[in-house]
């Protein structure tokens, strides 16, 4: 059994606990957006009282507004290395119930979401005991790893071509191969040390 002792809490351990609990009782809504520097969560807390909106992203304060006699309205703040641009609406649905929809780049999340699926290529691996995720912006061809932009360097090989950076002390490339459909288009691989990884879905 416990002696006396181990079990008495201080009370500024009971009131940072409860300050905290405190603090998240306002939390709303809470999302997940996979950037190409990373995945980044967003919370936000809404006070239907005091009108309070705090914004977190991965968990440091962005935004913070106690008193707000207007309890609709939007925020905006932007997200992750690339300052991508988010803005979250809040709307009265009936009575004192409120809906909360998160924009990234002026497009709802889904959308946003389905765009970056055509627009990118993610791979997640594991090399000798970390984790890496790999994206690839079709576009303009940068490759980005846990957040990084990598240093590339492009070269044409007889089927298409190669995109090639390190990752600690693996080599690394993407290669771009026409699929020959016009629907598929490009198709683009990801080969580390010689094997290749597959495509991750988010």
């Amino acid at each position: 059994m416990a002696s006396c002792e181990e079990l008495t809490v201080s009370e500024d351990e009971v009131r940072s606990r409860y300050s905290h609990l405190e603090k998240m009782t306002d939390l709303v809504a809470v999302w997940e957006v996979a950037l190409s520097d990373g995945v980044h969560k967003i919370e936000f807390e809404h006070g239907t009282t005091s009108g309070k909106r705090v914004v977190y992203v991965d968990g440091k304060e962005e935004i913070r507004k106690e008193w707000m006699f207007k309890l609709v309205g939007k925020e905006t703040f932007t997200v992750g290395a690339s300052k991508t641009k988010a803005t979250i609406n809040i709307d009265a649905v009936s009575g004192f119930a409120y809906e909360y929809t998160l924009e990234i780049n002026g497009k709802s999340l889904k959308k946003y979401l389905e765009n970056r699926s055509k627009t990118t290529n993610t791979w997640v691996l594991n090399l000798g005991g970390t984790d890496y995720r790999v994206v690839l912006e079709k576009d303009t061809m940068d490759v980005w790893c846990n957040g990084k932009k990598m240093e590339t360097a492009g070269e044409f090989v007889e089927d298409g071509t190669e995109t090639h950076f390190s990752v600690g002390d693996h080599s690394c490339y993407i290669k771009a191969v026409s699929s020959g459909k016009r629907k598929e288009g490009i198709i683009h691989t990801l080969i580390v040390d010689d094997r290749e990884i597959p495509e991750a879905l988010e």
